[in-house]
């Protein structure tokens, strides 16, 4: 061995030493991809925003579009199902936090997380569901959420903290009147979210009485 070796790259010190570049994960780079997507679907909505301009956005390849969605319709789609499943997690948390037989408390948490979740996406909440009031009634993004607040409804009935003998309709009355009220909020931001939300929880409660306690208007 010569005293004048060339230095070569693994002669280097380990820290002087070029890293590897590192494939994300798929599940990343698909994150980082749909996150850019809605990002520019709000900026400048679906219509106007390009393929081009979303990886250039995720910093991708547009193979890499193309490796998961055939056209802006299904990225549009897929951010549907993200909307929705995160909106359900955000409900889930609040409402696991409460005690497990703590049933006013579930409902309550349910309420005002799905108050402060809807606040606080709405412009995303439009831009994925285009046809929310469409006359196709079998919504399963709605359905889903509903189902969560129909086993809360349920197991309080069952536990015999409150009457419910029609327990779905119960559900359907405070989905729609979280939904519809917190438009209003919206549209008014008149109020702020947190005090609305306990109050509108205050009245969805009054739709389920203890039981043995007599119905509105009864004398």
């Amino acid at each position: 061995m010569t005293a004048n070796r060339v230095e070569t790259a693994m002669d280097a010190p380990a820290a002087a030493r070029p890293k590897a570049t590192r494939t994300k994960p798929a599940e990343v780079r698909l994150e980082e991809l749909m996150a850019a997507a809605e990002a520019l679907f709000l900026e400048k909505g679906v219509e106007a925003t390009t393929v081009s301009e979303i990886v250039e956005r995720a910093g991708v390849a547009k193979g890499t579009f193309y490796h998961y969605f055939s056209a802006k319709h299904e990225m549009l789609e897929a951010l549907e199902r993200r909307y929705t499943q995160q909106f359900l997690a955000s409900l889930e948390t609040a409402v696991s936090a409460c005690g497990a037989q703590d049933w006013h408390g579930r409902l309550r948490a349910w309420i005002t997380a799905s108050v402060a979740a809807y606040a606080q996406t709405y412009r995303t909440h439009d831009m994925v569901y285009t046809n929310h009031h469409h006359l196709d009634r079998d919504n399963p993004a709605r359905n889903a959420i509903l189902a969560q607040l129909l086993r809360i409804i349920e197991g309080g009935a069952q536990a015999g903290v409150w009457a419910a003998p029609r327990p779905r309709m119960a559900a359907l009355l405070i989905y729609a009147g979280v939904h519809g009220a917190t438009d209003d909020l919206i549209a008014s931001r008149a109020e702020a979210v947190a005090p609305f939300a306990q109050a509108l929880a205050d009245n969805c409660l009054r739709l389920l009485p203890p039981p043995g306690a007599p119905a509105d208007g009864a004398a």
